[in-house]
């Protein structure tokens, strides 16, 4: 079992040296006051030692710990005792970083994904918040570009609060935060290039279309060395010094896959992903469909829904409505809102009751109730479903996709155990899907364009890393002997390296 994305073993252990989920933080919660620690004064000497804490102490310490449930005391306001823990890590750190960093928050973040601002002045994974100085923003005023993987800024969330999302219940009374979070720094492969003109940098692409022949070489130095935000611009630039159309050019010039590979580089995410529709129009490939709702942000998914109806004259529901039927379609459809609770906070007592109705929906009763397995695995928030995984395995002694197998067949439970997997381990996930997409003759081609594309700037590092750890050699190595000429140079500029 790996589980994307999106994020190390995610729900039920760390798999790849991610950090565990912080339910071991969680077993205790309550106060303690026999760690206090009291200062005594010898009267001969004017020393002060700790001392045990007054039985009158006790007695009022634990009658407030009863009343509040959950209480935790500024460490300022009593002595530390001898010999005792320091002061936790200030947060920050994993899971809250900085516009200009990729970090996860409990592995990767939704998504597999670190934390990433949405809405007007959101940045691209690496943007340090504002354009680089000669770039312009998103190609669009009215409708930023939401980078690949990312998720909104976590929600403050205090007992007692309604929820935001009205599906999901609120996260009061026994909702702790996940454990103080890790500092990963940036994941991806591919960083913002410093100083970068994108005048100059449509003169590079004009030199190498110039002519007799084409540079390749100089459009793989170019393209491969520039993020995401720098290369969606380029389009327009191209057009505002030589009036002609970049991509048109690039079409005319290049072919085969590399040309494919080019020209998903030049797209924005929302662009890129919104080949959805050929997910679902080609026989609909419902491994694709499941890889990108299950691991882009509701922000990304809403972005995907507004550019497909603006295309196609039609929403994405309707599309997937007309090509799947069942509870496939539900699951697709329910993933489809962009709607998921995305809140950073666990409540271990809602996780316990999650696993309870899973396994009274599936395991422990004749038949299936699917419908309890969709509402869960759709509406609940990512860090909330690992914890759920890991209450399912130590109450059943069976990991929740061992249970799928046993209680789903066909499409849906290849969908449903994806979506598990894209939950529990991010870059797990996309592992898998590339080892699959170069196994056995032929090469999946559009799958490892679209996934090579997607993660390079979010968690390529760790799909590296997991890619190591669960088939025996290095992605960068798979990609050499699986692929040849422009087309090998360029992917393995976004691969960024051997493991």
């Amino acid at each position: 079992t790996s589980l994307l994305s999106s994020a190390g073993s995610w729900g039920g252990g760390p798999a790849g040296g991610y950090p565990s989920i912080g339910l071991d933080t969680l077993s205790n919660p309550g106060y303690n006051a026999g760690m206090v620690s009291f200062s005594k004064t010898n009267k001969q000497t004017n020393k002060t030692s700790p001392s045990p804490a007054p039985r009158e102490f006790f007695k009022y310490a634990n009658q407030i710990s009863a009343a509040m449930g959950v209480f935790t005391p500024n460490p300022s306001m009593f002595t530390q005792a001898p010999g005792g823990y320091a002061h936790p890590p200030h947060s920050g750190g994993y899971g809250v970083p900085s516009p200009n960093q990729q970090s996860y928050g409990l592995y990767p973040q939704p998504g597999g994904a670190m934390p990433q601002p949405h809405g007007p002045g959101m940045s691209y994974p690496g943007q340090p918040g504002q354009p680089m100085q000669g770039y312009p923003g998103a190609p669009s005023p009215n409708h930023p570009m939401p980078g690949y993987g990312g998720a909104p800024a976590p929600m403050p969330v205090y007992p007692k609060v309604p929820s935001p999302n009205p599906s999901m219940p609120a996260y009061g009374g026994g909702a702790m935060p996940i454990a103080p979070p890790i500092n990963r720094g940036f994941r991806g492969t591919i960083k913002d290039y410093p100083g970068a003109d994108p005048l100059k940098d449509v003169e590079v692409l004009r030199k190498a279309m110039k002519g007799f022949g084409t540079d390749e070489q100089a459009i793989i130095d170019l393209l491969g060395s520039r993020s995401i935000r720098q290369r969606v611009p380029m389009p327009r630039s191209y057009k505002t010094s030589y009036g002609k159309d970049l991509i048109k050019d690039l079409h005319s010039e290049l072919s085969g896959d590399f040309r494919i590979l080019v020209l998903a580089m030049l797209k924005s995410p929302a662009e890129f992903d919104n080949h959805v529709r050929s997910c679902i129009h080609s026989g609909t490939d419902e491994a694709c469909l499941i890889e990108i709702l299950s691991s882009r942000s509701n922000a990304e998914i809403k972005e995907i829904n507004r550019i497909y109806k603006q295309e196609y004259k039609k929403t994405l529901e309707d599309a997937i409505s007309g090509d799947t039927s069942g509870h496939f379609r539900r699951l697709l459809i329910s993933l489809a809102q962009g709607n998921r609770d995305e809140r950073p906070n666990v409540d271990i007592s809602l996780a316990k009751q999650d696993a309870q109705a899973l396994y009274a929906a599936g395991e422990n009763k004749l038949g299936t109730d699917e419908s309890k397995f969709n509402a869960i695995l759709c509406a609940r928030s990512k860090p909330h479903l690992r914890a759920v995984f890991l209450e399912y395995q130590q109450m059943c002694g069976r990991d929740i996709e061992k249970s799928i197998d046993r209680e789903m067949s066909g499409d849906l439970e290849s969908g449903m155990k994806a979506v598990v997997k894209c939950i529990k381990n991010t870059p797990g996930y996309f592992a898998e899907r590339l080892y699959k997409s170069m196994k056995g003759a032929g090469t999946k081609d559009k799958t490892l364009i679209r996934i090579m594309v997607t993660r390079s700037e979010v968690d390529m590092l760790d799909i590296r890393q997991e890619y190591v750890k669960n088939y025996g050699k290095s992605l960068y190595t798979h990609i050499s002997g699986d692929t040849s000429g422009d087309y090998k140079k360029l992917l393995l500029k976004l691969c960024g390296g051997s493991d």
